[in-house]
């Protein structure tokens, strides 16, 4: 469910285990991920490394995109509303790589940062349902 952007997180290496994580934790790496991938691009960006800038970007579009495959569409509005949501972060990171554009990078790094805040507020919820 979540192979694609779990491949791209565990690809740099952390000290969390991903293995022992439930899927509540999952999400949150995978927000955790995106969102360090988009500040390096910013960083490469500013350093002009465009190579790595580029490589970061795109490791962000896997993680989202797993984000986007691991959503039960079946479940209503909200998963469709997140559906489109990913699709249009994915849309900005690839005109953002192409532009060398922080202001674009920004707007996704916010937009994720909305959403990853409200996934965290529900962790105890969650874990009451596994």
């Amino acid at each position: 469910m979540y192979a694609q952007g779990i491949k791209e997180y565990q690809s740099v290496g952390t000290q969390t285990s991903i293995v022992d994580a439930d899927p509540h934790r999952l999400v949150q790496l995978l927000f955790e991920g995106a969102l360090a991938r988009i500040s390096a691009a910013k960083g490469h960006i500013a350093r002009k490394e465009y190579d790595k800038k580029s490589n970061q970007i795109n490791s962000a579009i896997n993680i989202i995109g797993g984000l986007q495959e691991s959503l039960n569409l079946d479940a209503g509005e909200l998963a469709l509303n997140l559906e489109r949501l990913y699709d249009y972060m994915i849309r900005r990171l690839f005109e953002a790589n192409v532009r060398n554009s922080v202001d674009m990078l920004e707007e996704v790094t916010s937009l994720l940062l909305q959403i990853k805040s409200a996934w965290d507020e529900i962790r105890e919820q969650a874990l009451q349902g596994l």
